[in-house]
């Protein structure tokens, strides 16, 4: 069949294989690659339908949306682009839902708003995700994937590094579990704030994870990088997350370690309590 006689959208090439894949079979296997296993990036409402009973997130300030405090050049314009696109008005959702009749704060990042970047709005939804589940004693479970800092924002976007970092020392000073799902990519400012500060650190096979990129390193440091340096399986190697989890045994395994971090009371009957 020519590229002209290929219906648009209904076959994806594998970055991990350079196979040929029908959507619909990759949709049934969770968008992973069933010959290589290579992991598609997948938009965040497939995450909200993998890891959520029901798919369901009743989210909360779907509404707050990000101003341009340094009036910075197009700025608008692209924030008004990220929206159109996604249909979102920035670049993380939160709300409450349950993960095998668990009840948790879920937090989801969009890569495709503006590259998954951290600015004002991102940075305070993540916090009061966090003080929500801080009030409420509900287990906070975030998946971020990111670009980092969102640099039209400045020294705004910079601030929300300390600021999660800050809100979720609390949280475990509160001793409320926080399981964070870097997926490819998580890089920069994200990965080097709240997405590495989880009791629990799941990531997928050979996801994209780090702060500075390969190139700026090893032109840094003036030495060649490790085979597979940032990868998942790099990080789980060297401690710097805790699990490489397929993406089809997500929500068996965080249900899993929800189960293990709360008391068996309060797992049953999902009211809140001391964790």
């Amino acid at each position: 069949m020519t590229k002209a006689q290929t219906p648009d959208g209904q076959w994806l090439r594998c970055d991990g294989c350079n196979e040929i894949l029908y959507r619909k079979t990759l949709e049934a296997n969770f968008y992973i690659c069933t010959r290589c296993g290579h992991h598609f990036r997948i938009p965040p409402q497939s995450y909200i339908e993998i890891l959520l009973d029901d798919a369901e997130l009743d989210e909360l300030d779907a509404g707050l949306s990000a101003k341009d405090p340094l009036r910075f050049p197009q700025y608008r314009e692209k924030l008004k682009q990220a929206r159109q696109k996604t249909g979102r008005a920035d670049g993380l959702g939160y709300g409450r839902a349950r993960v095998n009749g668990i009840p948790v704060v879920f937090g989801i990042m969009d890569f495709r708003f503006i590259g998954g970047s951290m600015g004002s709005v991102v940075g305070e939804k993540v916090a009061r995700s966090i003080r929500l589940a801080r009030e409420e004693r509900t287990p906070l479970v975030i998946v971020s994937t990111s670009g980092g800092a969102r640099m039209y924002e400045g020294m705004y976007s910079l601030m929300q590094m300390a600021k999660t970092s800050a809100e979720l020392g609390l949280l475990r000073q509160s001793r409320i579990p926080f399981i964070s799902i870097p997926v490819d990519p998580c890089t920069a400012g994200v990965m080097a704030s709240y997405a590495s500060l989880g009791d629990v650190i799941i990531s997928e096979p050979g996801a994209l994870l780090g702060f500075a990129g390969a190139r700026v390193i090893q032109e840094t440091i003036g030495e060649k990088l490790p085979e597979e340096f940032q990868r998942a399986e790099f990080m789980l190697k060297h401690g710097l997350i805790d699990m490489v989890v397929q993406r089809r045994d997500l929500k068996d395994v965080v249900a899993r370690i929800l189960s293990m971090l709360l008391p068996a009371d309060r797992e049953e009957t999902g009211e809140p309590g001391s964790v």
